[in-house]
């Protein structure tokens, strides 16, 4: 896709940054890193002994300290998430979950962790509702009843037992000392702050943190979190046993209990049902990829729970039977093909895609190239599909066919964060986490420094269209459905790039689109993050970000039927590539969000 001057960056253009980067990354006896030695941010950085790309610079910082220690991907991948939950404290933390997916390049093999929060054992199908009728979402997001057990404690325990080199306490170093000493506040933290303000004000423990002063921090300005770095030091010495069996997760469950609102506030706050046999009862849950083929290359991701793996999975695999290069297809063309395939897959995903311990996901099936090929020829070169676009049956392909009737999809929250590593021994990680809402629950843990996810909230409250059976309703222990796609992509058995994004449901358009406008239409990965999207959820309109929406590419798909609004800002990726010199790559966003973090660990001269 041809880009505007503007989103365009080309490995040739930041070649330069890279020497930046590299200066930039601490060493392994680094002093404490504080606000006045804050990373340089650039977007692409080239060389050896590995790489991180995420959205933050501290972030990324941690995890090259940790890789320049010796740590292996997986200890980096852990330490770069324990720093965005200080320095990306609305997208995640120690009160969240999300997904883990690891390729260990002993063993040729991709390997994955489901950490997705639980449901209460007490939680039934009307969770969310009142009176029969479903709560308004901000009332539930802003409750102690959209609070899942959190799972990313439990997936960094697991990844380190299972792959890592280092204890957890010394992983979260770096984390813990960024949250004693401080960073420097940007545009994108502020602006987020002040728009959960009305909030955070009725939390005495969130507004300490968040709003010093009884207001946002300044940019700029310098904000330090105590009794976060003491809850990464408690957890260092203790383990995740001090929030699954322990007094921090004692601390949890009486928060949601007992939402502590302050006494003046006139926000109704309703308590949730949490208990410490939840949290004693959690596990992230190790399991096998899903994995689909496309043009040559083996593209693994999350299974069920997320829907992620699955629904980037079967539009691949709608794609696969057309050319999509250049020279074949136009960008309208290309663009319509993308669109349509995102379509289908969605329609799929809101009627089979649920907790595979509470519901019978055809997984296998969704991802087969018959099913594909089935619903595929749904797709004309001249004409638009009408949304929403009725399910096929995986089980049962009919060409050119679905069944029953059609539903809509259910709203998700957008705010997540992904990090992408890779180590000198070639181990490679793609990481997404999340706290749901931008804020989360909006309540901090007194004396703890984090914020509570918001979760269950990604459970439907009553059924999409009550005709058709919806795999994504409450229920006891049930984990909700997410849209989290981290994905890595192999050739030849060895790793050729690795990606991700945050931003709810749209988190599956924006990882097809990334990988298709590098496999197929030619994009350097920076490019193909950078690229403006599209974002099509089997919605009567395809959202658009503004450099589509005001391009000649508009009007030409238009033409063929298509309806499209405006969306400012869709996803924020992040990914790696290994070279064909062996050197890695590491991609992040030019702009969306403030720009990414890309780092190396060793920073190589010229293209």
């Amino acid at each position: 896709m041809r880009l505007p001057a503007v989103r365009s960056l080309s490995l040739l253009a930041v070649t330069a940054a890279v020497v930046t980067v590299g200066a930039a990354a601490p060493p392994a006896q680094s002093a404490p890193q504080d606000a006045r030695a804050r990373p340089a941010k650039v977007p692409v950085a080239v060389g050896y002994g590995g790489a991180v790309a995420s959205v933050d610079a501290d972030a990324s910082a941690a995890g090259i300290e940790v890789l320049r220690q010796g740590g292996n991907a997986v200890d980096a991948a852990v330490a770069t998430a324990a720093a965005l939950g200080v320095t990306e404290p609305y997208s995640a933390g120690v009160g969240g979950g999300g997904y883990f997916v690891y390729y260990n390049a002993r063993l040729h093999k991709v390997f994955t962790i489901d950490g997705r929060e639980t449901a209460p054992r007490s939680a039934t199908e009307t969770l969310f509702q009142e009176n029969g009728k479903p709560l308004p979402f901000a009332d539930a997001v802003t409750s102690g009843l959209s609070v899942g057990t959190p799972g990313t404690p439990a997936t960094w325990a697991t990844a380190l037992d299972s792959w890592g080199s280092r204890p957890l306490g010394q992983v979260l170093k770096p984390a813990e000392r960024i949250a004693r000493d401080g960073f420097t506040v940007d545009e994108t933290f502020r602006s987020q702050t002040a728009a959960n303000q009305d909030r955070f004000k009725d939390f005495p423990a969130t507004a300490k943190i968040f709003l010093p002063g009884g207001a946002p921090p300044v940019v700029g300005s310098t904000l330090t979190n105590p009794d976060l770095a003491r809850t990464y030091q408690e957890l260092g010495r203790r383990g995740v046993g001090a929030i699954y069996q322990g007094d921090i997760g004692a601390d949890i469950v009486s928060t949601v209990r007992k939402p502590p609102v302050d006494p003046k506030a006139t926000r109704v706050v309703r308590a949730g049902d949490l208990t410490t046999a939840d949290l004693r009862g959690y596990a992230a849950k190790r399991q096998a990829p899903t994995q689909v083929s496309y043009r040559g290359y083996d593209v693994y991701s999350i299974a069920p729970s997320s829907s992620g793996g699955t629904t980037v999975g079967e539009a691949l695999n709608i794609l696969e039977r057309a050319n999509l290069s250049p020279k074949k297809a136009t960008d309208a063309q290309y663009l319509h093909r993308y669109i349509e395939a995102s379509r289908i897959a969605f329609a799929d995903r809101g009627r089979w895609l649920g907790d595979p311990a509470f519901e019978d996901v055809p997984t296998g099936g969704l991802l087969s190239q018959r099913y594909a090929d089935s619903r595929g020829c749904l797709i004309k070169d001249t004409a638009v599909l009408t949304s929403p676009l009725a399910p096929g049956d995986p089980r049962h392909p009919v060409a050119c066919g679905g069944t029953g009737t059609a539903a809509p999809t259910t709203y998700e929250g957008e705010n997540t964060t992904h990090l992408t590593v890779a180590d000198k021994w070639g181990n490679v990680v793609s990481y997404t986490l999340t706290i749901e809402q931008t804020g989360g629950s909006g309540i901090v843990v007194p004396g703890r420094g984090f914020l509570l996810n918001n979760e269950l909230t990604d459970f439907s409250f009553a059924p999409a269209n009550p005709a058709v059976h919806d795999p994504n309703l409450p229920g006891p222990g049930k984990r909700p459905r997410s849209s989290i796609s981290p994905t890595i992509v192999l050739k030849d058995g060895r790793p050729a790039f690795a990606l991700g994004s945050p931003g709810g449901s749209t988190i599956i358009t924006t990882v097809l689109q990334v990988l298709t406008e590098h496999v197929d239409r030619g994009l350097p990965l920076v490019d193909a993050i950078a690229a403006p999207r599209a974002s099509q959820r089997n919605a009567a309109a395809t959202e658009l970000e503004p450099a589509l929406f005001t391009s000649a590419t508009r009007t030409q798909l238009e033409a063929l039927g298509h309806v499209f609004t405006l969306n400012p800002e869709i996803g924020a990726a992040t990914g790696i590539q290994r070279l064909p010199d062996g050197r890695w790559l590491a991609a992040a966003e030019t702009t969306r969000r403030g720009g990414g973090s890309a780092m190396v660990v060793s920073p190589s001269h010229g293209g």
